[in-house]
C-alpha cells in the first residue's frame, strides 16, 4: 500500500504558466519547479508552485500555455533562509501529462489536527475555521498543511481537539494578502487547502 496515496492526494488539471526552472538537487536527481494556473469556476485564477523530477518532466513535452494534468502530493518544508515564507507549500508531482480537460483541483487529506483550531469571521461576517493538519510521510517525517473550512463546517471543526484524526477533501488554493515589511506594503501569496468536507474519525469527541 502507497502510504501517500491513501493520506496525501492532489490532482490538477491547469495551464502551465512559466517554463520549469532547477530547483535543486537531492540524492543524484535533479528537480525542476513550475507555476500552474488553475481556474476555478467563480472565474478567479490559482496559480500552484508544482515540483518535479527532471526525469519524469522529460516524459512529457511541456511547453509554455499548454494544459497539464498533474497528480501527487501536497508537500511542506521549513524555509530557515531567513527570506520568504517559514513554511513552503508545494504540489510534489508523481505523474504529469497532457490533457484537454477542463480546469480542475481535487484534494484529498486524512491526518492530525496538530493545533487548536481557529474559529472567525471575515469582514463579511462569514464564519471560517483555520487549522493545521499534519499527515505522516514515508521515514517518518510529516507535512504540516494549512486549511481553512467555512460555515456550518468551520463551526463543527472548531469544536475538534488536538489530536483528532482528520478526513478533509478539498482544493488547493493561492490567496495574496498584504504584509507590512520595514513600514512599507508588500504583496505576498499564501498557499493553503480549502476544504469543502471535513469528517473526523469516529471515536474523536
Amino acid at each position: 500500500m502507497d502510504m501517500a496515496k491513501e493520506t496525501n492526494r492532489i490532482r490538477l488539471c491547469g495551464t502551465l504558466a512559466a517554463p520549469p526552472v532547477f530547483s535543486h538537487e537531492s540524492r543524484g536527481q535533479a528537480f525542476y519547479r513550475f507555476p500552474l494556473e488553475v481556474r476555478r469556476l467563480s472565474g478567479a485564477c490559482d496559480t500552484l508552485p508544482v515540483l518535479v523530477r527532471r526525469r519524469k518532466l522529460a516524459e512529457t513535452p511541456v511547453t509554455e500555455s499548454g494544459k497539464l494534468l498533474v497528480e501527487g502530493e501536497l508537500r511542506t518544508f521549513n524555509n530557515r533562509r531567513g527570506e520568504g515564507p517559514r513554511l513552503v507549500i508545494t504540489v510534489f508531482a508523481r505523474e504529469i501529462s497532457l490533457c484537454d480537460e477542463p480546469d480542475s483541483d481535487e484534494v484529498f487529506l486524512y491526518g492530525t489536527l496538530c493545533r487548536e483550531p481557529t474559529l472567525r469571521r471575515t469582514p463579511l461576517g462569514r464564519e471560517v475555521c483555520d487549522l493545521l493538519l499534519a499527515v505522516n510521510r514515508r521515514c517518518g517525517r510529516s507535512d504540516y498543511l494549512p486549511c481553512i473550512c467555512w460555515g456550518s463546517t468551520a463551526r463543527e471543526t472548531a469544536a475538534r481537539r488536538v489530536g483528532d484524526r482528520l478526513r478533509l477533501t478539498g482544493r488547493f488554493q493561492s490567496r495574496p494578502y498584504i504584509k507590512l515589511i520595514d513600514g512599507k506594503p508588500v504583496e505576498k501569496i499564501a498557499y493553503e487547502v480549502s476544504a469543502a468536507l471535513v469528517e473526523a474519525e469516529a471515536n474523536a469527541l
